[in-house]
C-alpha cells in the first residue's frame, strides 16, 4: 500500500477543498514546497499534486509552485489538473514531474490517453459523483459510469487509476472501499483510492481488500485525524 500525501494548488497556495467546491478552499500553506519537504522527511515516496486552477482553466496555472516543489524536493511527483494535450504532458515531464494524471480528457478522448500511455508515465483520474464520471474540475457530471470508464483502460498501459468519490472528498467521512474495489476489478489496473479518508481504519480497510494499491491522503493529515508519520513507519 503506497500512501500519497496530497497537495491541491490554488493561486500558488496549498489548499484543500470540500466536495471539490472551489469556494470551500481552506489554505494550509503559502509555500507548498515546504509541505512536500515535510512529507519527504516523514518517508513519503510519492506526493500527489493537483493544479486546481488548471483543472478549471484546461491548462496548468500553478507552474511557479510546481517548479519550486521540484527544485526543492526529491520525492516522486504525480500531477493532474488541466493537462489535456501532448505538448503539456511533455512540458510537465521536462519540469521533472514523474507521472501525469489525465482526467477530463480520458472521458472525452480515451484513445488519446491510450496513445499517451504508450509513450509516457500516465495515470487516469476517474472522479465520480453517485457513480457517474465528473469532469472539468468536477463542475460537470457526464452520462458515463465510472466503472465503464475504468474498463476502457483495462489493457491500455496506464500505470494507475486514481478513483475519487467526489461526494466524500474533503469530508473526513471515510473512504468508499466498495467504489474503489469496483474500479480496481473493472480495470485490472493498479488502483489508488481517493476521497474521504479519515483515519487509520480507512487505510486498514483498503489494505484488507488486497486489491487496492495506494491511497491519497489530504485533509486527514491537515486536520490531524490521521497520524501520517506513524502510518509511514507501519507500512515501511
Amino acid at each position: 500500500m503506497t500512501l500519497y500525501p496530497a497537495i491541491d494548488l490554488k493561486d500558488g497556495q496549498a489548499v484543500r477543498l470540500t466536495k471539490g467546491l472551489m469556494d470551500s478552499a481552506k489554505i494550509y500553506s503559502n509555500e507548498p514546497y515546504e509541505l512536500v519537504k515535510k512529507f519527504e522527511e516523514m518517508g513519503a515516496e510519492w506526493v500527489h499534486l493537483v493544479d486546481l486552477n488548471g483543472a478549471f482553466a484546461g491548462e496548468p496555472k500553478n507552474l511557479d509552485s510546481i517548479v519550486k516543489i521540484r527544485q526543492n524536493c526529491h520525492v516522486k511527483l504525480e500531477l493532474g489538473g488541466g493537462i489535456r494535450d501532448e505538448e503539456t504532458i511533455k512540458k510537465m515531464l521536462d519540469l521533472g514531474i514523474d507521472r501525469i494524471i489525465l482526467g477530463s480528457i480520458a472521458v472525452k478522448d480515451p484513445q488519446f490517453v491510450k496513445d499517451m500511455a504508450a509513450k509516457y508515465p500516465i495515470a487516469v483520474g476517474i472522479d465520480a459523483i453517485d457513480g457517474y464520471v465528473a469532469v472539468e474540475g468536477w463542475g460537470e457530471v457526464s452520462t458515463m459510469k465510472a466503472t465503464d470508464l475504468a474498463r476502457e483502460f483495462a489493457d491500455a498501459g496506464v500505470e494507475a487509476i486514481i478513483c475519487t468519490d467526489v461526494g466524500k472528498d474533503g469530508t473526513l467521512s471515510g473512504v468508499n472501499v466498495e467504489f474503489t474495489l469496483d474500479i480496481a476489478r473493472a480495470s485490472g489496473v493498479a488502483t489508488i483510492a481517493s476521497g474521504g479518508v479519515k483515519d487509520e481504519s480507512d487505510i486498514e480497510a483498503l489494505i484488507a481488500t488486497k486489491e487496492v494499491d495506494g491511497v491519497i491522503i489530504g485533509k486527514a493529515y491537515y486536520e490531524g485525524t490521521l497520524d501520517l508519520p506513524k502510518m509511514f513507519k507501519l507500512l515501511d
